[in-house]
């Protein structure tokens, strides 16, 4: 598994689903409402993460392999994904959050 390749086309992604929502602020006035795009923007990160993985032909379920098959830690490909995606998703979560709450 490319996880660089991954993780890069995540973030292209990401930043597209993150302008959308950013289109839609012009149109919601209520604070909480703007804030449950918060929400609907993680569920964008979990939906593309499936979805890449689908189109690489990826088990998230599967081990991810390692150099050591001693290892103890035997994890998943979607938690070494997540592992190495969460700095993308939290970085332009942080960056959307502030477009919401500057709005007010």
């Amino acid at each position: 598994m490319d996880i660089d390749g991954f993780r890069a086309e995540l973030e292209t992604r990401l930043l597209i689903e993150k302008e959308y929502i950013i289109q839609e602020l012009s149109s919601i006035n209520d604070d909480k409402e703007k804030l449950d795009l918060l929400g609907r923007f993680n569920e964008k990160y979990k939906e593309l993460i499936k979805r890449l993985a689908n189109e690489s032909g990826i088990d998230l379920n599967a081990h991810y392999p390692t150099e050591n098959p001693s290892n103890s830690e035997n994890l998943s490909n979607e938690q070494i994904i997540l592992g190495k995606t969460m700095g993308v998703y939290d970085k332009l979560a942080d960056e959307l959050y502030e477009k919401l709450t500057s709005r007010n």
